[in-house]
């Protein structure tokens, strides 16, 4: 099952500027001096975490340095400034990644506009799948392709319009999917994550912006997190999901980049042998087309 959704268009894409600017602000925020061997004499601080002078003494750069690139002036910044800097803010590898994309963006226009597709043997192979739940997803969180166990776990997709049919906005827009997800607030985590290491890569990404933009307006939850500015990048897991027919899976997940293709990853479920969740999983399969049918209901995100 496939239909490649056509995501709104917008004028522009996210300011890059900005979101090199917010994002270090908010990394530097999140460190008090003590966290990274400075001497903290007890006095009331003004603004949380490091301030920028004791930032660009970690790094050893100049504070006048700093402060420009923090202002989102990332032009002619190193690659081994922009490490200093990482290890100074202590970022993860996934965060450091996301700085240097923010600050030294490489031209992506023509791959940001194309329209993804999904080869006609990945589709075949997903319905080969009889008690794996799998998916393709694309860098803006479009469910591209799926097979018939994945829509008897999440539910009928094919009744989503296709330009509606993103993680994100399923997960955002759609009361179903809090109630599937046993820990709604990490799948929302990790879907905005996911998004906002997009957008560094992307910022000139049109359809993208829309999105985020999107959801900014439709949802609370959303905007909460995009401000937070975190990013990672999750290639497995265990998610506890709430099935309206077999109640509570425990399902176990690893995603893969597609080697001919990095905006596209295939995801994988299954649950331990043995355990409750794969008993689960085989009867979903054994009802076929019934159990897509009264699985989760309505997942039109509506909104």
């Amino acid at each position: 099952m496939d239909e490649r959704p056509d995501l709104p268009q917008d004028a522009g894409g996210l300011d890059r500027r900005a979101e090199l600017s917010e994002f270090l602000r908010t990394r530097r925020a999140r460190l008090r001096p003590e966290d990274v061997g400075l001497a903290h004499y007890g006095r009331q601080r003004r603004v949380p975490g490091l301030r920028r002078e004791e930032l660009a003494q970690l790094a050893g750069v100049s504070v006048a340095y700093y402060t420009r690139l923090e202002q989102g002036n990332g032009r002619n910044v190193s690659a081994e400034i922009l490490d200093s800097i990482a290890r100074a803010l202590r970022l993860s590898d996934a965060e450091h990644a996301h700085l240097t994309h923010l600050a030294k963006p490489k031209h992506k226009k023509k791959q940001a506009a194309r329209t993804p597709q999904v080869r006609s043997g990945l589709r075949q192979l997903l319905d080969t799948m009889d008690e794996v739940p799998a998916y393709i997803v694309g860098r803006r969180s479009e469910l591209l392709a799926w097979n018939r166990m994945a829509a008897a776990v999440f539910g009928d997709w094919s009744l989503v319009p296709a330009q509606e049919r993103t993680w994100a906005r399923m997960v955002f827009l759609n009361p179903e999917y809090r109630d599937l997800y046993i820990d709604w607030e990490q799948k929302a985590i990790d879907v905005v994550c996911g998004l906002r290491m997009e957008a560094g890569c992307y910022p000139d990404d049109p359809r993208l912006s829309a999105l985020v933009g999107e959801l900014s307006v439709k949802s609370e939850d959303f905007r909460r997190l995009w401000a937070t500015h975190d990013v990672k990048e999750k290639s497995h897991g265990v998610k506890r999901l709430r099935h309206p027919l077999v109640g509570e899976l425990a399902l176990q997940y690893q995603s893969f980049k597609l080697a001919d293709d990095a905006d596209q990853s295939l995801t994988l479920y299954h649950a331990e042998p043995g355990s409750p969740s794969a008993q689960a999983l085989r009867l979903l399969a054994s009802w076929g087309a019934d159990a897509t049918r009264a699985g989760t209901a309505s997942p039109h995100p509506g909104g």
